[in-house]
């Protein structure tokens, strides 16, 4: 037998063994501890846009026939690991109380809050005056478009916006 065929086939000592043991259970530990730590750094980075989310607003009994209501709706957000909440608040319009709108209650000027002025059946933006009809569509002032609206459906008599 050559040298080199000899010392491939020593058997492994008891000082080998245990030394490859303990790095193996090392492994099994670092893997267990690991893989849970990756997904959780990068798990928020990876994750794909939130499906849609109807937020329940209340009672589509509750909005009276050609008086847009105002109603809000709190919305939690995550960004990483950031999870902020934000308040969501539309006005809802029905003519007939079957078909419903829901409009933003932020001028498309600067963002001020409008608001329903019901002796003049409009919506007045204290930002440079702008007034909106009860459509949210621009009577006057600068706004450069009329109120943005929600997608609305109504289930089992409440009123949701989509707003994820």
């Amino acid at each position: 037998m050559s040298a080199s065929s000899a010392s491939s086939t020593t058997p492994v000592g008891r000082r080998g063994f245990l030394g490859f043991v303990t790095w193996a259970i090392g492994g099994l530990v670092s893997l267990g501890f690991g893989i849970p730590a990756l997904a959780y750094l990068f798990g928020p980075a990876l994750r794909s846009q939130q499906e849609e989310t109807w937020l329940p607003l209340g009672a589509a009994s509750k909005v009276p026939l050609n008086t847009p209501t105002l109603f809000k709706a709190t919305v939690k957000r995550q960004a990483g690991w950031i999870v902020s909440e934000e308040q969501i608040a539309a006005f809802v319009l029905t003519e007939d109380g079957r078909e419903f709108i829901a409009m933003s209650n932020i001028c498309t000027h600067l963002g001020c809050r409008v608001r329903w002025i019901a002796d003049k059946e409009q919506f007045l933006s204290p930002c440079h005056n702008g007034i909106f009809d009860k459509l949210g569509n621009v009577v006057s002032g600068p706004p450069p478009r009329p109120l943005d609206r929600y997608p609305v459906k109504v289930e089992n008599g409440q009123i949701l916006i989509l707003g994820g």
